[in-house]
C-alpha cells in the first residue's frame, strides 16, 4: 500500500519548500468573511479519509484521489492518495491538476450571474434579446401517433427560451448539431460559430416544462457573456473570477508546466485501470473552443477558493464576486417541481444542484446543500447549515453514475462525521 501524501506529508524533500509555500498560500487565502456558525472539525475523524479512499486505490477502482474539507474560514483536510500517473508511479500530490469536466457549470452561472448584478442582463431575457441567431427557433412536433399518422412536424413554441431556461437545463435544447459532433473532442470551433449551430437546431420540448440535461445550452450562456460584457467567454472568467479569487491553476488552456502536474484519466478493462485514449474532453493542438458546460482544470486548492466564496455569500478575502441575493437565488430549487438531476431527491438552481431532500448519496447532507458533479467522477458539494466544502478530485471515466459513486458517498460521509454532531 502506498503511503498517502496528507497536509503534514506532502512533498519529496526537493519540493519541500514549494509544497511548504503551496500551503501557506492556500491556507492564508481562505480567510472568513463572517462569523464560524459550527463547531470545528475533529482531526481524528478527518484522519478517516485517506484510509477510506486509499481502499478504492487498492481495490482498482481509482488510481489516486485529492480530498480537501474546509469551513468558511479554514482549510481542515487536504490529502492526497495514490498515484496522478498509475504506469509511472509518480504520486498524486495536493496540487495535482484535474480536469473537472461539467464543474466548469456553475463557473459559468457565475459568470452569468456578475451581469445580473451588474443589471446588464436579467435571467427572465429571452436568448435572442442578446443572440438574435435564437429568433424563431421552432419546436420538434409531438409525434404522436394520430389515426395511423405520425406528427414530426415543426411548430411555434408557446414561448422563446429564456436565460432562466438555460440555467436551469429546461430550455428545450437538444445536443451538439450533427455537423459538429465532435466538438468536444476537437475544439476546432470559435463559441460565437458553434453557437450559431446551436441556434438553428429546433427545441426538443417546450421551454420550461421539463429537466433535460442540457450542455449546449451552458455553452450558450458562455457566448451571452461574451456579447453582453464585450470580453471573450474566457477573459471574463479570468478577470472577474480567477484572478480575483487567486485561482492560478484554474484554465481551460493549461500550459506545458501546468500539464506535468495533470492526472491522467483512467478508465477500467478486464478488472483492471486503464490509461483513457480519447477522452470527451480533452486538449488537442490548437484548441479554441472553451466548453463553458465543461472545459475547466482545476486543483483542489482553487475549488475551494471558489466554494469559500459561495458560502460567504459572495466574498472571499475581502473582495465581492457577487452579491448576496444572487449566491441565494443560484442556490435555490428553481425548477419547481421537476424531476431533475442524478440522484434521487435533487432540484436544481442556477448552474448548481441543489439538495431538496437528503437521502441516498446526500443523506448525510443537509437540505439546501449544493454542488456539482463532474464527468470524470470530481465532485464538490458545499452544506451551509453545516459550514462545511467538500471536494473530491479524481479522474475515472467508465462509472455508471458519478454523481452517485461510492467514493463520493465515503468521502461526504466521513467529512460530515468529522463534525461530531
Amino acid at each position: 500500500m502506498m503511503k498517502r501524501q496528507s497536509s503534514a506529508l506532502w512533498f519529496p524533500s526537493r519540493e519541500r519548500r514549494r509544497g511548504a509555500l503551496f500551503f501557506a498560500a492556500l491556507s492564508a487565502a481562505l480567510v472568513c468573511a463572517g462569523p464560524v456558525v459550527a463547531a470545528d472539525l475533529d482531526p481524528a475523524r478527518l484522519a478517516k479519509i485517506p484510509p477510506a479512499m486509499q481502499g478504492f486505490v487498492d481495490r482498482g477502482e481509482i488510481a489516486g484521489a485529492v480530498t480537501l474539507v474546509g469551513r468558511r474560514d479554514r482549510i481542515a483536510s487536504v490529502e492526497a492518495v495514490g498515484y496522478r500517473d498509475l504506469d509511472k508511479k509518480i504520486p498524486m500530490r495536493p496540487d495535482s491538476l484535474f480536469r473537472i469536466a461539467s464543474m466548469t457549470k456553475p463557473v459559468t452561472a457565475v459568470g452569468i450571474m456578475i451581469l445580473v448584478d451588474e443589471k446588464k442582463l436579467s435571467v427572465e431575457d429571452p436568448v435572442e434579446k442578446h443572440l438574435p441567431e435564437f429568433r424563431d427557433q421552432p419546436l420538434v412536433g409531438a409525434r404522436q401517433v394520430k389515426m395511423g399518422v405520425k406528427d414530426g412536424s415543426l411548430r411555434k413554441p408557446t414561448r422563446p427560451i429564456t436565460v432562466r431556461d438555460l440555467l436551469t437545463h429546461t430550455s428545450g435544447l437538444g445536443g451538439l448539431p450533427p455537423a459538429i459532433a465532435d466538438l468536444y473532442v476537437k475544439r476546432d470551433r470559435r463559441l460565437a460559430e458553434a453557437v450559431s449551430l446551436f441556434a438553428k437546431q429546433p427545441l426538443q420540448f417546450e421551454p420550461g416544462t421539463k429537466w433535460a440535461y442540457c450542455n449546449i445550452g451552458i455553452d450558450t450562456l458562455g457566448r451571452i457573456i461574451e456579447v453582453v460584457s464585450g470580453q471573450s467567454y474566457e477573459s471574463f472568467l479570468q478577470q472577474r473570477i480567477f484572478d480575483p479569487l487567486g485561482m492560478a491553476d484554474t484554465c481551460f488552456y493549461p500550459t506545458a508546466v501546468q500539464l506535468k502536474r495533470a492526472a491522467v484519466t483512467y478508465g477500467r478493462e478486464k478488472e483492471k485501470l486503464v490509461a483513457s485514449k480519447g477522452d470527451i474532453i480533452s486538449l488537442p493542438p490548437g484548441a479554441k473552443y472553451p466548453i463553458p458546460a465543461g472545459g475547466l482544470y482545476s486543483t483542489a486548492g482553487d475549488l475551494a477558493r471558489f466554494y469559500q466564496m459561495m458560502l460567504n455569500r459572495g466574498t472571499f478575502g475581502g473582495k465581492r464576486i457577487l452579491s448576496p441575493e444572487s449566491v441565494r437565488t443560484m442556490t435555490q430549487v428553481q425548477t419547481g417541481e421537476l424531476t431533475s438531476g442524478f440522484t434521487s431527491g435533487m432540484g436544481f438552481g442556477f448552474g448548481w444542484a441543489v439538495v431538496r431532500k437528503p437521502e441516498g448519496v446526500t443523506a448525510m447532507l443537509s437540505k439546501g446543500s449544493f454542488g456539482h458533479g463532474g464527468a470524470f467522477g470530481t465532485q464538490g458539494w458545499i452544506d451551509p447549515e453545516k459550514d462545511l466544502i467538500m471536494v473530491l478530485m479524481i479522474q475515472r471515466i467508465g462509472l455508471p453514475n458519478a454523481d452517485a459513486s461510492d467514493m463520493r458517498r465515503e468521502f461526504q460521509a466521513a467529512a460530515v462525521a468529522a463534525l461530531g454532531e
